[in-house]
């Protein structure tokens, strides 16, 4: 079946794509928008400030891959090349692993296509709490329901695969709430490989929807282009230097591109977002530039299961449990959503936590193993801050991340919790993702093992592929870095419209909730530029 070349079909059409690699002398662009990365944020605000007969200008760090480049299904092309630093992206102390996309479509290129509305949990706390204001349920309903729309978001009809029916049957034989997922899919070939890039056009990342929506609409396109600087002037945003890269997207190509707007956009995620601002020396005068940055701390439960489960093959998540979410509200013990990740070989080897034959032995049980993951909500208690962003000497961000006591006994609760889970189901055995964990066979030796494990970094296994918070949204310029709409607190032709907005992690995965803001906040902003001069440089 011939798959749609989209942007081969749609350059040769006329799109402005360029590939920054091949400037062979400096460059200065023009714009009314300029927009600094490509991913849920940047994607969905140059579809519509675009379609507002604004002339938008995306830049992007990543290459521009499509299905055509993705019909591998190879892990290791994908980690290399999709990846912020080669998926090889940490915390600062490498305690905390962090997949996070880096390519025309950011992460919603490479993610699992799961797609929930925020809390309403969250959407109470960050009004009450952080004072942000038009964001309540009813508020924020159309915008859910426009993004859904458009992105093809739905439950998934089909039947779980194997590795998701071990979460469904565990929560129904303990009377457990669980639900299908929604993703954001239309006529999906129900592969699993979405996490190496989609092959079938499917998905409806940025990739394939919003971006090429708004090149016809006139938008241009750069990539293979980091934005290094800001310029600061009056107020506001001057313009913004960048160094074209290299093919390889690693090393500077020695070719400038200097960058004039009307208004900048900042979409390059809740690291690379105050990193951003703080190379450029934006103001802070409250310091709030990179604080709070939320990742949703994962642990992980291994399972051995009677029968084949073949996790690499299907949809990578379709089945999610939110029982231990919320049972003592935003602010009581710390809760956790419970979903499987997929089991491709080379990201699941790197939670045995164990090397040469022992590695060896347990990669051999792989077609019958299961695993379930617990994402702990971070950011809505003081024991809980999140991280900070900062940067190093050369001006590369670097993510702060510390866990207390709160976040420790959460995931030991989830260990317990979901060792009952994997049991329930069929599981002949059970081991934690933890250095010091071995197999047990039954629930009370599991919950008793649980027991003796040290919840400490370097012990427990820790990873996260949920980036929020770094420039945290609110009324109160003394503890955020924008107003309520994204509009930046001392810079007024400046926005941020990406997953930093979130003033605390949302308790699901956040490419929804990334959608429906950044469309109502780009909707006001198309109508208030349009109300101006719009060739005024």
């Amino acid at each position: 079946m011939a798959i749609d070349d989209i942007y081969t079909d749609g350059i040769a059409s006329g799109w402005r794509v360029r590939d920054a690699s091949l400037l062979t002398q400096d460059l200065t662009l023009e714009a009314d928008v300029a927009i600094v990365g490509s991913g849920a944020g940047g994607g969905t605000a140059a579809e519509i400030l675009s379609a507002a007969g604004l002339r938008v200008l995306i830049l992007e760090e990543g290459p521009l891959q499509t299905a055509r480049d993705f019909r591998d299904m190879n892990e290791a092309r994908a980690y290399a090349t999709l990846y912020q630093e080669g998926a090889g992206r940490a915390s600062s102390d490498g305690a905390l692993q962090i997949l996070q996309g880096r390519a025309v479509g950011g992460t919603t290129t490479v993610n699992w296509t799961s797609s929930f509305r925020t809390p309403p949990e969250t959407l109470k706390h960050w009004a009450g709490k952080h004072g942000v204001r038009g964001a309540s349920v009813d508020e924020m309903a159309p915008w859910f329901q426009r993004m859904e729309e458009r992105l093809g978001v739905a439950p998934w009809a089909m039947a779980p695969n194997a590795n998701n029916a071990v979460l469904r049957d565990g929560a129904q034989k303990l009377d457990w709430e669980w639900h299908v997922i929604p993703r954001n899919v239309r006529g999906c070939w129900n592969l699993g490989y979405c996490g190496v890039g989609c092959p079938t056009n499917a998905k409806q990342s940025m990739l394939v929807t919003t971006i090429p929506q708004a090149l016809r609409q006139g938008a241009e396109l750069v990539h293979h282009l980091r934005v290094q600087t800001l310029r600061f002037e009056g107020g506001r945003v001057a313009g913004l230097d960048a160094l074209a890269l290299m093919p390889d997207t690693l090393s500077p190509s020695g070719v400038r591109v200097t960058v004039r707007a009307r208004h900048y956009v900042l979409s390059g995620g809740s690291i690379n977002t105050p990193a951003l601002l703080l190379r450029s020396r934006a103001p802070d005068p409250h310091g709030q530039t990179g604080a709070h940055t939320c990742v949703h701390p994962v642990v992980l439960s291994l399972a051995e299961m009677p029968q084949k489960v073949d996790g690499y093959y299907g949809a990578p998540q379709s089945i999610a449990s939110d029982h231990f979410q919320w049972k003592d509200g935003a602010t009581g013990a710390a809760g956790f959503k419970m979903e499987v990740p997929p089991m491709m070989p080379a990201l699941v080897s790197t939670m045995f936590g164990r090397f040469g034959g022992d590695l060896k032995d347990e990669v051999s049980h792989l077609p019958r193993l299961n695993a379930a993951l617990a994402l702990m909500r971070d950011g809505f208690v003081d024991d809980a801050p999140g991280g900070q962003v900062r940067i190093d000497e050369q001006g590369n961000p670097l993510l702060d991340y510390d866990i207390g006591e709160y976040l420790w006994h959460g995931m030991r609760e989830a260990y317990r919790r979901m060792a009952e889970l994997q049991f329930a189901a069929g599981a002949t055995r059970v081991r934690q993702v933890h250095l010091d964990a071995r197999w047990t066979g039954n629930p009370s030796d599991a919950l008793r093992h649980v027991d003796t494990l040290q919840m400490k970094k370097f012990r427990t296994g820790l990873f996260s592929a949920h980036l929020m918070g770094g420039c945290a949204m609110g009324s109160d310029p003394k503890n955020s870095v924008t107003d309520s709409n994204g509009r930046h607190h001392q810079l007024e032709n400046l926005h941020v419209f990406d997953g930093s907005l979130f003033p605390t992690s949302i308790g699901a995965n956040p490419q929804l909730s990334i959608y429906a803001l950044v469309a109502k906040h780009a909707t006001r902003l198309a109508g208030e530029l349009a109300r101006k001069d719009p060739h005024a440089v």
